[in-house]
């Protein structure tokens, strides 16, 4: 079991994220910053999909995802359509043009990534993706709502 000290070291080493984020966004295209990739990338993953549905998924507030969607739509990346079950409401989809920039986007920050751990073994980029997709993970399923039972 890991001690106090190791996890200290570990938070430690958490706090350093930011600085490989920033680096890493230097690798974006410049008219398409991180959360606009983080956009395009969660229509990608997930296929059409009203705004809302959007919002709970980057987990962020709905004014944020309107600002992201309307930077996207002007540049041509996204399509806002009407939804045909609401007439109300908007479905969000991935252009070709989007697809094209979130292609070239993950393949700039993918050579960044390469450059910075060019010594590291296969292994260890494997095993650290890994890791931290079990950090990701477990962070998330401790943040979700508990629901209580009334027995």
């Amino acid at each position: 079991m890991a001690t106090q000290e190791h996890f200290a070291e570990l938070a430690s080493q958490l706090r350093a994220i930011p600085v490989v984020a920033r680096e890493l966004s230097r690798a974006c295209p410049p008219h398409c910053p991180p959360a606009s990739l983080g956009v395009l990338s969660v229509i990608s993953r997930h296929g059409e999909m009203r705004m809302s549905r959007l919002a709970e998924l980057l987990e962020v507030d709905m004014s944020v995802t309107s600002r992201h969607v309307a930077h996207l739509a002007e540049r041509g990346w996204i399509d806002r359509l009407p939804d045909p079950h609401d007439k109300r409401s908007r479905l969000l989809r991935l252009t070709p043009g989007g697809a094209d920039m979130l292609r070239a986007a993950q393949d700039r920050v993918a050579e960044a990534l390469a450059h910075h751990l060019r010594d590291w073994p296969d292994e260890d980029v494997t095993e650290f993706s890994r890791l931290l997709d079990r950090l990701r993970s477990d962070f998330a399923a401790d943040c979700r709502p508990r629901t209580h039972s009334t027995t």
